[in-house]
């Protein structure tokens, strides 16, 4: 049994048609915290997750309510089993909501409605063909660094910056299209594994999300914030924030910053955190912390017998 445990929640991309049934099949909480969540919405969250018949599941503005409301179900499902209260908690991007509700920091509801209003002014903030985001594999954060800042300068008018750092040599970077072609192909040269473009709807994660930051700061000002039951870790600074005032202000400055993920799990590492319980779809998470250092303990729960084996071993 591990003294020191966090719980992580997954970001975008983990979604999948067909998530959450076996759960909502087998939960009574589960099936409480998507009525709560479809209510909140106005949409049928049961229908979008498992079956979704119009098609909307890996439309931002979808995919994060869908992502963060099966999370929520399935840590509530967790806590039925009386588990430790975590040491602390971390969400990838829009999953730092996830972390929020999960701590009593956001009620279910608001957080709901601020990630789909978060995923549509994203979305929102340029035009479809203008920004691009690029996965770079194989080298040190500080040459992407190097080579992004060398980028801009040269082209004096845009943006290419480092959007993710997920892992010992796993970076993402986000911007505008032209630059972003340029970084990856200069990454490319400089000894890059893998450079290659993702398949996204934005450049998150960029300068280029300052209107949907500003547009984001109008909607939380009418949503209440409350001290978090456990440290919750914030994407933009790899670190706690303990107040509502720090919270609110963590959860903007990361929509135009980079996700500073390797760095959030070194810091829960230095609390004496060895062990981590991924709640919700995917395993995108234990990947990074194989990535960051073998001897974490990575715990994957989805599923009802999954959520079963992780109870065993907290």
């Amino acid at each position: 049994m591990p003294d020191r445990y966090a719980v992580l929640f997954p970001g975008q991309g983990a979604q999948y048609v067909g998530m959450g049934a076996e759960l909502l099949d087998s939960s009574g909480i589960a099936r409480d915290v998507f009525a709560r969540a479809s209510e909140s919405l106005g949409l049928d969250m049961v229908e979008l997750c498992t079956e979704d018949p119009k098609g909307r599941l890996n439309l931002t503005e979808y995919t994060q309510p869908a992502l963060l409301t099966l999370s929520v179900a399935v840590w509530e499902t967790l806590k039925e089993y009386d588990v430790p209260m975590p040491a602390a908690a971390a969400g990838l991007s829009l999953g730092e909501y996830t972390a929020l509700v999960a701590a009593g920091s956001l009620a279910l509801e608001d957080a709901c409605v601020l990630v789909q209003k978060r995923g549509r002014y994203m979305q929102e903030a340029v035009p479809p063909e203008r920004g691009a985001m690029a996965a770079i594999i194989g080298l040190d954060s500080d040459v992407v660094r190097e080579v992004c800042r060398e980028v801009q300068e040269e082209c004096g008018d845009g943006v290419v910056s480092g959007a993710n750092f997920n892992c010992p040599g796993q970076v993402v970077i986000s911007g505008d299209r032209d630059l972003v072609d340029r970084a990856r192909r200069r990454l490319d040269e400089r000894g890059a594994r893998r450079a290659v473009e993702l398949s996204v709807s934005a450049p998150f994660h960029s300068a280029l999300m300052i209107p949907a930051r500003d547009r984001l700061a109008e909607a939380m000002r009418e949503v209440e914030i409350s001290p978090p039951d456990f440290p919750v870790v914030a994407n933009a600074w790899a670190a706690p924030s303990e107040d509502a005032a720090g919270i609110r202000a963590a959860l903007l400055e990361q929509v135009a910053s980079p996700v500073l993920w390797e760095a959030s799990v070194e810091y829960m590492m230095k609390q004496d955190i060895n062990t981590f319980v991924e709640a919700g779809p995917g395993k995108v998470l234990r990947g990074f912390l194989r990535r960051i250092d073998r001897s974490l303990t990575g715990l994957g729960c989805e599923r009802p017998e999954e959520i079963g084996e992780v109870v065993s071993q907290l």
